[in-house]
């Protein structure tokens, strides 16, 4: 079945001169009636214009594509990547405004919806709004800025440690709210953060601590000891693309340090204990000098 507002793996079913004609081929002959239906369902066709053939596919090959409605109503595939899929979140821009809602810039052919009735605000041509794709009553891919409905505060699924995708929300006074998994609410706070991001964002995070309150805590750098285990190594490597000597130690400041291991000064300082408890490095006034142990 197609999937609109997502990637398709779609069989090259006839090739014209302006452009291909893609679906799902079912071969098999064996097939029972209440399967009707989704066979029927599966012979849909849509058109991806020559014009964004990246290769040259052949009748019967398999390309990926992004099933959205083009301009005439139709189902129709493109080899462009759109800023959001059906259900994610991103900030787009709004490119015009009408009465009954504004129309943003989501990287297609076809802008996005964006309906009156799920705007916050006043819109404005030029102005970036955090949006959900969503699927509306009549099936048609649009835009919300309503993002609270679609999420939830109750992290209590997630562990201490765990990998996440984060969409970059907003800025606070505490640091930055940020979507996780395009299904919870979570905050990047400012004491944890070693690098400049921004709005709208994407970006691999990693869940911190789920609080009493159930809400979550993030980082963007491992949590626990694996990741002092596996910064100690890189140290130790860095060490060695360096003949023996970084002028970095446990007093140099955070930004210093993030920047070249991409972790925090507590991490790095947790790391070069343990390699100096193992005498794999001795720590001076000005950096740290691996020992090379006879």
């Amino acid at each position: 079945m197609l999937m609109l507002g997502q990637y398709n793996r779609l069989t090259v079913l006839d090739d014209t001169s302006q452009g291909l004609y893609l679906g799902y081929r079912d071969d098999s002959t064996d097939i029972s009636e209440e399967d009707i239906d989704h066979r029927e369902r599966r012979a849909e066709k849509v058109f991806l214009p020559k014009a964004e053939v990246l290769e040259s596919p052949q009748v019967g090959d398999k390309i990926e594509v992004f099933l959205y409605i083009d301009s005439e109503d139709r189902i129709a595939a493109t080899t462009k990547t759109p800023l959001a899929c059906l259900g994610e979140f991103a900030w787009l821009k709004i490119v015009d405004v009408s009465s009954v809602g504004a129309f943003l810039d989501w990287g297609l052919p076809k802008d996005l919806f964006l309906p009156y009735a799920e705007q916050k605000f006043t819109p404005e041509v030029g102005r970036r709004v955090l949006v959900r794709v969503y699927l509306d009553n009549s099936n048609r891919l649009a835009a919300s800025t309503r993002i609270d409905t679609f999420l939830d505060e109750d992290g209590s699924q997630f562990k201490s440690g765990q990998e996440v995708q984060l969409t970059i929300a907003d800025s606070t006074e505490l640091g930055y709210k940020a979507i996780v998994n395009n299904s919870h609410w979570g905050i990047l706070y400012s004491s944890e953060l070693f690098q400049s991001i921004r709005k709208g964002q994407k970006i691999t995070g990693y869940i911190r601590k789920v609080r009493d309150d159930k809400k979550l805590d993030l980082s963007l750098t491992r949590i626990g000891f694996g990741q002092v285990e596996e910064l100690a190594e890189k140290i130790l490597a860095t060490l060695e693309k360096n003949d023996g000597f970084i002028m970095i130690t446990d007093k140099s400041p955070p930004e210093t340090i993030y920047a070249l291991f991409k972790v925090s000064k507590k991490v790095y300082k947790k790391a070069i204990g343990v390699l100096y408890k193992q005498q794999k490095i001795s720590i001076e006034k000005s950096g740290i000098r691996l020992v090379h142990n006879e």
